[in-house]
């Protein structure tokens, strides 16, 4: 080529590469998956190459031993029972529960050398049967193995199956940073089991609940007024109640992800994480002694008061929100919301600053318009939101 016709063509050229995925997996809702005779299971791992025979790792969330100590054999039984479809290259392999899994690297490291050792391939399958944390922890291990290995979800406790169980989201936590490591990688399937939730502490009942009343007050006013015919039948754990929450709610969770436009957030908002500025916080601030959901009610009720100072929520309708926690079990206080750093700033208000770096952009945090209709705003001000905390310290001692 001539000098001439070098400098003729541009410095730079740029050529835009485009294309679409399209993403869905079943949200399959059912009671004894491990039944014998129940081809749930087994129909979601043969769902895309119904001749062969899967390989597919179990990883259990060792907590389920005190409600289900017989859970391995079961999975073991099954998988004998349903051999033509399903082979076990180990027995179910038991992991730590709760946020003990999530941080500590060590764990996802061994979950990962598991794979490894049994050569794993991406055509193979890694079941996380568990809590939410287990959810994520396993979750991230089978995105990033080979770049990303079947994982099917069977989560067993509340929140788990009406919210982060049917979501996109994995992650665990660095240097005290909630999901500070993480992807966006949707499940192939997921599998909500009713009879885990039967045998559930009452104190995890009443954490799922949480989300739910969550969704209902930025999604949906008429689940939030069942919610609010329904909670003698949930405040006692009525088995009908509690299996059409989760499902509603479940559903609520799915159709934001599908149709909301963002499903990997890559915006600057998280347009279901309602109350949880404060909750992320306050859940470190007591080294996790509060569930998730117990944090979430309480930042709720902390925004839900502070919408209400702000002219975006009507008066009394903050009160009528906590009203209904408190009835579902929820207590909307703790000692961490009063405690401060050594400029005297309470603690608490980091958390803003955290949330916002989560996603980075600018920060966008959702407050209440009325029941049913969340409103995003970009700015907080801070003793605005000192009055609402101390109203919700007021409403604890009175």
């Amino acid at each position: 080529m001539s000098p001439d016709a070098r400098a003729a063509q541009p410095r730079t050229a740029t050529h835009w590469q485009r294309f679409s995925v399209p993403y869905e997996f079943p949200v399959v809702f059912t009671e004894g998956v491990f039944d014998a005779d129940n081809p749930a299971l087994r129909e979601v791992l043969a769902r895309l190459e119904p001749a062969k025979r899967h390989r597919a790792v179990f990883f259990v969330d060792d907590g389920l031993k005190a409600g289900h100590a017989a859970l391995p054999e079961q999975i073991a039984r099954y998988a004998e029972r349903h051999r033509d479809a399903l082979e076990l290259p180990c027995p179910p392999v038991l992991v730590p529960g709760g946020e003990k899994i999530k941080a500590e690297l060590h764990f996802v490291e061994s979950i990962q050398q598991t794979l490894f050792d049994l050569h794993i391939d991406r055509h193979s399958y890694v079941v996380a049967v568990g809590g939410g944390a287990v959810l994520d922890a396993v979750g991230l291990v089978a995105a990033t193995t080979h770049r990303g290995v079947r994982h099917v979800r069977i989560p067993t406790t509340v929140l788990a199956q009406n919210d982060s169980g049917v979501g996109v989201k994995n992650g665990v936590n660095l240097q005290g940073v909630k999901n500070f490591v993480g992807t966006f990688a949707p499940p192939f399937a997921v599998i909500n089991d009713y009879a885990f939730i039967a045998t559930l502490p009452e104190r995890d009942k009443i954490a799922g609940m949480a989300e739910a009343v969550k969704v209902a007050l930025i999604r949906d006013a008429e689940f939030f007024a069942w919610i609010e015919r329904n909670m003698d039948g949930l405040a006692t754990f009525e088995r009908q109640a509690m299996a059409t929450m989760i499902r509603r709610c479940a559903g609520l969770h799915m159709r934001q992800i599908g149709l909301g436009g963002d499903p990997f957030e890559t915006g600057s908002a998280r347009p279901l994480d309602y109350g949880h500025w404060s909750a992320h916080k306050l859940e470190s601030l007591t080294r996790h002694h509060l569930r998730h959901g117990e944090a979430v009610a309480i930042g709720m009720a902390l925004d839900a008061r502070y919408s209400v100072l702000a002219g975006l929520l009507a008066p009394g309708e903050d009160e009528r929100i906590c009203a209904l926690l408190e009835y579902l079990g929820f207590s909307l206080w703790h000692p961490a919301l009063g405690k401060t750093g050594a400029n005297g700033e309470w603690t608490i208000l980091e958390g803003l600053r955290e949330f916002q770096e989560h996603l980075g952009g600018e920060l966008t945090i959702t407050l209440l318009g009325g029941i049913g209709t969340g409103v995003e705003v970009h700015a907080i001000d801070r003793e605005c939101m000192r009055a609402a905390m101390a109203w919700l310290k007021d409403r604890a001692s009175a």
